[in-house]
């Protein structure tokens, strides 16, 4: 069977890129071999943002990497569990940040989590600089949804027959009525017209989902169409927000920091952290009105 992920990409974008994606898509089963056996497991120490470490995280971190690296087309991989990037070619094209494992929590009561890619050409930049961002989510089955600016698009992993990836949905489009919404965070914490607006979602149709998997509820809103919004400052402006904004604004969504899109804030570091809201633009157009 041809690769037809890798041939979808090659066709939207060039070869190079392809190449990349489909190596990144391609260390699904390797990750997905791994969750049984460090389920939980500690590394023993922290993240550079003092957070609890998991075998699973480190080891997903330098998995991914070495499959980017052995690519000779990236340059660089910033990642959440690196306090350095890690470097290859200095003239290769591409630069790379990633959330490697996110929702690794979620592994020790086998719940959703998933794998967060953003990709520039030659350096970091605005997220409307993106040249490809892409999720991976490994639930039931694993699946791929990506873009290079070209509508978003959704993969599945078909093992049975064949390791590659099979497109299930081209040009996906959030869904205009109903849907879901999931808000981390604690309610508390919530200024007093966002809290408003939240309790208002269920009697206009929306149904509350959250797993704690930034990958697992973007998702759901990529399927169902409605918001994932986390108002405080906690999610990763690089390795998360702007891949993630960058997925759904190609599918007809928006995005904002709560005043302006994702794709086009600018952080003060690479490390920078952000309110994320992503969903439907008329949800999304009320927040910004909320905060004006």
């Amino acid at each position: 069977m041809p690769d037809q992920l890798l041939d979808h990409v090659a066709a939207d974008a060039n070869a190079e890129l392809a190449k990349v994606i489909d190596a990144i898509a391609k260390a699904s089963i390797d990750i997905r071999l791994e969750f049984p056996y460090r389920m939980g497991i500690v590394e023993g120490g922290e993240n550079k943002y003092g957070e609890q470490q998991l075998k699973l995280d480190a080891w997903t971190n330098e998995f991914l990497c070495d499959r980017m690296i052995e690519t000779n087309l990236v340059k660089a991989v910033y990642s959440e569990e690196l306090e350095q990037p890690e470097t290859g070619l200095p003239d290769a094209p591409y630069i790379i940040c990633m959330d490697p494992l996110d929702g690794s929590s979620n592994v020790k009561s086998n719940n959703s989590c998933g794998t967060i890619v953003s990709i520039y050409k030659n350096e970091l930049g605005r997220g409307s600089e993106q040249v490809a961002a892409l999720f991976k989510l490994y639930g039931p089955v694993t699946t791929l949804a990506y873009t290079v600016g070209k509508g978003t698009h959704q993969f599945i992993q078909q093992l049975k027959h064949d390791i590659g990836f099979v497109i299930s949905q081209e040009n996906m489009t959030l869904s205009a009525t109903g849907g879901i919404y999931g808000i981390g965070g604690k309610k508390e914490e919530w200024n007093p017209k966002l809290r408003t607006f939240v309790e208002g979602l269920e009697p206009r149709g929306y149904k509350l989902r959250y797993s704690g998997s930034m990958v697992g509820d973007v998702n759901q809103v990529l399927h169902y169409g409605g918001l994932f919004a986390y108002p405080k400052p906690k999610l990763r402006l690089n390795y998360e927000a702007k891949p993630m904004a960058f997925l759904i604004e190609q599918a007809g969504g928006a995005s904002t920091n709560g005043v302006q899109s994702l794709m086009e804030v600018l952080g003060d570091s690479v490390d920078a952290r952000t309110p994320v809201f992503l969903g439907n633009k008329d949800l999304i157009k009320e927040i910004e009105k909320m905060n004006r």
